[in-house]
């Protein structure tokens, strides 16, 4: 009984494909081919778009270091953000539509659903807006996420073919666009810290002295420092251990000159507290066995990414000069004091106890170049050179010194005289070690 139901069956379903399938033709099986170009036109258009809006900073200054037509086509592609995506996305429409409009003609001209239009309407739109999306948008935008500069390439050439192609449209996509950035910008238009800057610099009159312009810079930055911008790096934090033995303690403290000193357990990353040398002076007579621990101050800890006049305001509440900087595992990143935030409006403040150690360490050798130490703070950097400290906010990632800013452009330690371009400025590793840079030739345009 159950083979001649499955014997039923097939003559059914037989009966059914006979009546449904049409004779195949010379001019569908051209349509197939041409169907089938066209889904790969389309995933190569879906994915360059992804591929030349997903290049990182450091891709793109790679792109610039090593010169060739297709790295420099890429490059003037991307000058024009807008162009590029309008023209895009034109094609990608049009290829999108001549797909379908094809689709529709191969199904009708191999299928009959004149019996079944709900079949008909599955097949049609389901199956083929499912195979678009598949093979047309989710597998090259992948793939090119993936390996974007080598799409880039690829894509560069016909990319730029289509743009010529499309530029009358792409142009009214471009305008009309345009229309309503502006009107959006302008309801909510803001000045930049750098137009706000430049503005101090054309209202400023002869009788301002230069160093009243940079607190008015200062001022105006303020809000928009981080702390690890500012903060004392831990590899150059004098701090001490808890089991340090009072004479040794106050060998530290004469050596150091600093009022404030960190003291932890163990591990830097385990601060107890904060000692203040004046709590000492009663007690400098005392010998190894005095227990300078019971003198230790609450520290106060803070996350790097604090912005400092929120920390300056804190700092007057609490009254304290001194806080430990920690990253987001809890470990401590360095310190940052009240003279390190006042500097930033102010300038440098020095002291008879600072030594050119705590000073920015750079040799000015001809107007044009100059040679810094690699943990010399970005923000430093930007100060002694009179640049726009944001100058380098694209490629710089997380990093804050002038090391870390070659480590995040080149993703690793370049060797010795390795050169380093970034936008118009050039940086020289002279010399480094296997564990970091430590000092860097800069030339400046």
């Amino acid at each position: 009984m159950e083979d001649t139901d499955i014997d039923s069956y097939r003559e059914v379903l037989f009966v059914l494909a006979q009546e449904l399938l049409k004779p195949l033709s010379f001019s569908v099986i051209v349509s197939i081919v041409v169907l089938l170009l066209l889904i790969v036109c389309s995933a190569l258009v879906s994915g360059s778009e992804t591929a030349f809006f997903s290049l990182n900073p450091a891709q793109i200054n790679t792109l610039k270091t090593e010169k060739s037509r297709v790295n420099k086509l890429i490059l003037s592609l991307l000058e024009r953000p807008k162009r590029l995506l309008a023209t895009i996305l034109i094609a990608n429409n049009f290829v999108n539509v001549a797909i379908v409009i094809l689709s529709t003609y191969i199904i009708d001209a191999l299928f009959d659903f004149a019996i079944n239009p709900l079949l008909g309407f599955l097949v049609e739109v389901v199956v083929v807006t499912s195979l678009l999306l598949i093979f047309g948008e989710i597998i090259p935008k992948i793939y090119s996420t993936v390996n974007p500069v080598t799409f880039a390439k690829f894509m560069a050439r016909p990319v730029s073919v289509l743009i010529k192609v499309f530029y009358p449209l792409s142009s009214i996509l471009v305008r009309s666009s345009g229309i309503i950035d502006k009107r959006i910008s302008n309801k909510t238009s803001q000045l930049s810290m750098s137009e706000l800057s430049e503005a101090i610099d054309l209202t400023s009159d002869k009788d301002t002295s230069e160093s009243e312009r940079k607190i008015l810079k200062g001022i105006v930055k303020f809000s928009d420092i981080d702390v690890k911008e500012i903060m004392k790096s831990r590899v150059d934090v004098v701090a001490v251990d808890e089991s340090t033995p009072f004479s040794e303690l106050l060998k530290i403290i004469l050596e150091s000159n600093y009022s404030r000193i960190p003291v932890y357990k163990e591990s830097f990353d385990n601060v107890l507290g904060i000692l203040y040398v004046k709590d000492l002076l009663p007690h400098l007579d005392k010998g190894d066995d005095f227990r300078w621990q019971k003198l230790l101050r609450p520290a106060m800890f803070i996350p790097e990414n604090k912005k400092i006049n929120d920390l300056l305001q804190e700092f007057r509440q609490k009254k304290i000069h001194l806080s430990i900087v920690v990253d987001e595992y809890g470990g401590t990143s360095g310190i940052v004091t009240l003279e390190d935030v006042i500097e930033e409006i102010i300038g440098d403040i020095s002291d008879e106890f600072d030594s050119q150690e705590d000073e920015v360490s750079y040799t000015k050798i001809d107007e044009k170049t100059y040679l810094f130490d690699g943990k010399t703070l970005l923000n430093d950097f930007c100060k002694i050179l009179d640049i726009d400290s944001r100058i380098f906010e694209e490629v710089k990632g997380d990093s804050e010194t002038l090391a870390g800013l070659i480590l995040e452009v080149e993703g690793k330690i370049p060797k010795n005289n390795e050169v380093t371009r970034i936008g118009d400025y050039e940086f020289k590793a002279k010399k480094t070690t296997t564990r970091r840079i430590e000092e860097i030739l800069v030339k400046i345009p």
